[in-house]
């Protein structure tokens, strides 16, 4: 996703506008020959708000022209040439913004007070970001992560910078009271001043942090106190200027494995809540319990998508075209479940046989 979806991008994104604030969802493909359809699709789409606006009789004339001015501008930033697997469209009164997703997403045209956001929110814990703080004794990066790609993150004053050149190093070598670079006080002011930062950043957004040093850089900076939990240590000089691709290499293999083991924690504890009768699997379980808050883990499968109707209280089982089908309702537990204070985890296809592809851990 781009740029970094942080929580206080989706609570700007959740607020209400003006009715109507346009959402355009539709899902893209990334290699030929299956992502000649993209543009044909997105200009279709297009075309349906366009004539959805043009007839809904609450728009206003002038506000109406104002965000048919932003869809086009903001479908005219549309690069289908370096797709993911969906597209999001936003737009509404002096404002448009384009969003590229890793997770594929259903195809709709919504007019609302508020943009369509359930499908960035699942996008978003399907990622299951991390930071990754680069240290180097005059740049200390920061780095927003995921499996598929690092982007540095410039905000709470990283990245931070300094010089190395010391205007009294001469005599100092001279009297042999030259300290080596991370024994140096500057460079532990300027290291304690990174360390405070990246605290602020973690308590705003807090994800599982890697920090990426040379071997005197990682033991100063350990030094200085705690960050975060379970934090993980990547021993690799050279990275503090990135670039981008290296940063995300050398994250890679410790991200995995900690996925993995974690991965296995969430089979053992959903083993558990079924011993204890706090167990819900199913899409209509699962969905009951988000609603309701009951719901304290939620593990759905990567891949899974279904399409269902409302009938009775319950979830059953529809076709694409069927009158009040709905065909996101798995990233809507997904946003329903976050809002009640749930941990969401994806885990790879077939983690979940025979428990309905997606399952709770209740609280009651």
């Amino acid at each position: 996703m781009d740029p970094v979806l942080s929580s206080e991008v989706l609570t700007k994104l959740r607020r209400p506008r003006p009715y109507p604030a346009v959402s355009l969802v539709m899902p893209t493909h990334r290699r030929e020959p299956d992502n000649a359809q993209d543009p044909v699709r997105l200009r279709n789409l297009l075309s349906e708000a366009e004539k959805a606006l043009t007839g809904d009789p609450d728009v206003p004339r002038e506000r109406r022209l104002d965000i048919l001015d932003q869809l086009n501008r903001a479908v005219a930033e549309v690069d289908l040439a370096h797709a993911e697997d969906g597209l999001v469209v936003y737009a509404a009164q002096g404002e448009h913004q384009v969003w590229t997703l890793p997770r594929t997403v259903p195809e709709r045209v919504v007019l609302a007070d508020t943009f369509l956001t359930r499908n960035l929110v699942a996008a978003r814990a399907a990622e299951q970001p991390y930071w990754a703080l680069a240290v180097a004794a005059d740049r200390v990066s920061l780095w927003s992560g995921g499996p598929e790609r690092a982007t540095e993150a410039a905000r709470d004053g990283f990245p931070r910078t300094r010089s190395l050149e010391d205007p009294d190093a001469e005599r100092k070598e001279r009297v042999g009271d030259l300290p080596s670079t991370f024994q140096d006080e500057a460079t532990r002011q300027f290291l304690r001043e990174a360390h405070e930062g990246l605290r602020n950043v973690l308590a705003s957004e807090p994800r599982p942090l890697y920090v990426i040093g040379s071997a005197p850089a990682l033991a100063l900076l350990e030094e200085l106190g705690p960050l975060a939990p379970e934090t993980v240590t990547v021993p690799h000089g050279g990275l503090a200027d990135g670039p981008a691709a290296a940063v995300h290499a050398a994250v890679e293999p410790s991200r995995a494995a900690r996925e993995a083991a974690a991965v296995t924690a969430v089979a053992a504890e959903l083993d558990a809540a079924r011993g204890r009768r706090e167990f819900a699997g199913g899409i209509d379980e699962v969905w009951r319990a988000a609603k309701e808050g009951r719901a304290r883990l939620v593990a759905v499968e990567d891949d899974y998508r279904t399409v269902v109707r409302e009938e009775g209280g319950h979830l059953e089982p529809a076709g694409a075209g069927d009158t009040g089908a709905r065909d996101d309702m798995v990233d809507e537990i997904v946003e329903r479940a976050l809002d009640t204070g749930a941990e969401v985890r994806f885990v790879p296809g077939g983690s979940l046989d025979g428990q309905g592809r997606i399952a709770a851990v209740l609280r009651y």
